[in-house]
């Protein structure tokens, strides 16, 4: 087991970005609790601890001139700190888009600008800063953090060892390093069985379509980024993983019967439960078998209250999905959105369109009497219980010695690649073309898909590949797809990363295709789903990585060269290829 480093300690004081002692340490009074807290809480202050919103820029009070511009269209304000004072803001969603990612050092000092507004403000209550950082194919942060293998990728490795250790340290590492940089809530990991290989927007976010070896490793994450001081939270309930709509432009339908919900998709839920989960995020789903109304899953109080409240007896705080997202806002308007949230029973409210609108509908329910003032303290208590439980009462602070000492370290790097290298999955070697022979220097040829790699990636993974392959003893050169028919002649092999290859026609089978013509031996190489093997024409070779970040990449190479033996088994059935399970050694 490799040692974390700022694995549950306190933030060091050292460096000249951390925020003053008073925001580092806000402190409690002997008797100090949040009950007593949430009595001297105006009306307004409460309602604002319910929201979690984005913010643009940098910095907590100096964004750049463009970001300023976009927070005052907005929001009406030019800095994500007057945001956190206006609204007395429960916490801030951070987004590369948002400009809020750019470098840890960057990310640690605007955490401590934000929670510095928060505690000059209202109650002085320290806000809970969160991000999605899934790592594989979601990663709000990039290098020089750590980035680790997704999970399916760690569904695949799990496949082999029967063993969710490495889950754990992988959510130890990220936690640790989110804490460093002042995020204290992860939106990870993901608890739902991905079975539908036409799903658009879980996929490889998933650790696969097995329930039993989903719910093991949700609640081995689980308690690796608790440990490490960060909220995990368990998403998307009650199950996204049997969809053929992205709920970020669509509305999905679970078409699952009762009885198929309970044996599939609970249990990952349930485990999450069980291991004590911070938070819970909703999906934007209808889910017809838990309630017929047609209200998605986030606004359906049988769903929220009924299942995750009183079945699974679930008592944190439950997070809805962003409400900016088309799933949610497509049967009630963004003015009744939120309120309907909060009466299905959820917590807080995340990233709502128009931040404005929302904080007033809220408050105009309240003063309607359609929302109860208790039911804004339920919420309340649970968001400040949280935020103390994860010790942001006592040390909301960070600082450039911690994230030193602690984010992208190589002990964190070392970790990663250790993780990583078995979960590169060999689907298929008829001919017995692998291992390469890296001693030989073969000339290889690596072209196909490159996908916007997630933040600081260092380059193309074909790219990378090639340079990985190379650093191994190959001589291998990436090359465009419309030049690599005519440069295969003479190549020992050809690597194709391919990239959610679709059912009918598509460029990436054509590429393929025409690489087979050429008489040079073609390995496919699913960078991402590995249902695309079953879309493909056979190949001399078929390698699943579920990932095209570097470590898998550098993961992938070793396998390819038989530097590392295969070990990865397949976390989902490839249909008409592939069982669950399968996986080829040498």
């Amino acid at each position: 087991m490799v040692a974390v480093a700022g694995a549950g300690a306190a933030s060091s004081t050292v460096g000249a970005d951390r925020a003053p002692d008073d925001a580092r340490n806000p402190g409690r009074a002997p008797g100090w609790s949040a009950r007593r807290l949430l009595d001297r809480m105006s009306l307004a202050e409460k309602i604002g601890q319910l929201f979690v919103s984005r913010a643009y820029g940098h910095a907590a009070t100096e964004p750049d001139p463009a970001d300023a511009e976009k927070n005052l269209e907005l929001f009406g304000v030019r800095t994500a700190a007057e945001l956190v004072s206006r609204y007395h803001l429960g916490g801030i969603i951070y987004f590369a888009w948002a400009h809020n990612t750019r470098t840890p050092h960057q990310i640690a000092a605007l955490s401590a600008g934000l929670q510095q507004a928060a505690l000059d403000s209202g109650p002085r209550i320290p806000l809970l800063l969160s991000t999605d950082q899934e790592h594989g194919a979601v990663a709000r942060v990039g290098k020089p953090a750590t980035l680790l293998p997704g999970a399916m990728a760690l569904g695949a490795q799990h496949g082999a060892t029967g063993s969710a250790d490495d889950a754990r340290l992988a959510a130890r590492i990220a936690g640790a390093e989110l804490a460093a940089m002042g995020i204290r809530q992860d939106y990870a990991p993901v608890a739902d069985v991905n079975v539908n290989p036409a799903n658009p927007v879980i996929g490889v976010r998933s650790f696969g379509a097995d329930p039993g070896a989903v719910a093991e490793l949700v609640a081995a994450q689980v308690s690796g980024y608790q440990e490490a001081g960060v909220a995990a939270t368990a998403k998307h309930f009650p199950g996204h993983g049997d969809t053929e709509t992205d709920s970020h432009v669509g509305l999905p339908v679970m078409r699952h019967s009762r009885a198929v919900w309970e044996e599939l998709d609970e249990p990952p839920f349930r485990a999450a439960v069980q291991a004590g989960v911070d938070a819970i995020m909703t999906a934007h789903i209808v889910f017809p078998a838990l309630d017929p109304s047609g209200d998605p899953a986030t606004l359906s109080r049988p769903i929220v209250t009924g299942i995750l409240r009183e079945r699974l007896g679930f008592r944190g705080v439950v997070v809805t999905d962003a409400l900016d997202m088309a799933g949610v806002r497509q049967k009630y308007g963004d003015d009744r959105v939120p309120v309907l949230a909060l009466l299905a029973g959820c917590d807080q409210l995340l990233n709502p369109p128009d931040l404005g609108l929302a904080y007033r509908s809220v408050l105009a329910a309240v003063e309607s009497g359609e929302l109860a003032e208790e039911r804004i303290d339920e919420s309340v208590l649970r968001i400040l219980e949280l935020k103390a439980r994860r010790g942001l009462f006592d040390d909301a602070g960070t600082s450039a010695g911690e994230v030193d000492t602690t984010v992208g370290i190589p002990e964190h790097l070392a970790a990663a690649d250790a993780i990583a290298a078995g979960t590169t999955t060999v689907l298929a070697n008829p001919a017995g073309l692998l291992p390469l022979d890296a001693s030989a220097a073969p000339r290889l040829l690596v072209t196909g898909a490159d996908p916007l790699s997630p933040s600081g990636t260092t380059g193309p993974p074909t790219a990378v590949l090639a340079r990985e392959l190379t650093s191994l003893g190959c001589r291998a050169t990436a090359v465009p797809p419309a030049r690599a028919a005519a440069a295969a002649p003479g190549h020992a092999a050809v690597l194709v990363c391919t990239y959610n290859v679709p059912e009918g026609e598509d460029p990436q089978r054509t590429l393929v295709a025409s690489l087979l013509a050429t008489g040079v031996p073609v390995i496919a190489v699913a960078i991402r789903n590995p249902y695309d093997a079953a879309r493909l024409p056979a190949c001399a070779a078929e390698v699943a990585t579920y990932s095209w970040t570097d470590v898998e990449m550098r993961a992938a190479a070793r396998v390819l060269t038989g530097a590392v033996r295969p070990a990865g088994r397949l976390p989902v059935p490839v249909p008409g290829r592939y069982p669950l399970g399968h996986g080829l050694t040498y």
